[in-house]
Parts: structure tokens; sequence; C-alpha cells
């Protein structure tokens, strides 16, 4: 394999690989969120703990929360 078709397929590998590391980011985010807030968390303890606001771990994480049936606090 010439060395510009090993670079592209290099650059194939780690994009997909981005993409993976992020799926998975995304899950165990939404594992960690729902298992605090099954604990009694509040969504500003939660969104300091994520280094966001509160309104982007609310935006994020409620309606699926919600429908899980987990109990939220309102602050």
């Amino acid at each position: 394999m010439s060395s510009a078709k090993a670079g592209v397929a290099g650059s194939a590998d780690a994009l997909a690989a981005v993409v993976a590391l992020r799926r998975l980011a995304d899950q165990l985010e939404d594992t960690a969120v729902e298992q605090a807030m099954s604990s009694g968390w509040s969504w500003p303890e939660v969104a300091e703990a994520l280094g966001v606001s509160r309104q982007a771990v609310h935006k994020k994480h409620a309606k699926r929360l919600i429908a899980a049936g987990i109990p939220l606090r309102r602050r």
C-alpha cells in the first residue's frame, strides 16, 4: 500500500475511533446521570460534576430520565 493510501486509511481509522469514543462517552454520561438522579442529586449538582450549566444537563437528559420513570428533584 502506498504511503498516501496508508495515510488515508489511518485517518479513517482515527476518525472512526473518535466517533466510537464519543458514543461511549455519551453512554457513560447517560448512565452516570441516571444513577446520580436516582440517588437524589439535583440538577445543579449533576451540572457541576459534569462542568456544564444546569440548563445544559437538563436539556440533554430530562426527557430520557422522565421517560425512564426516574424521580427528578426540582432544585
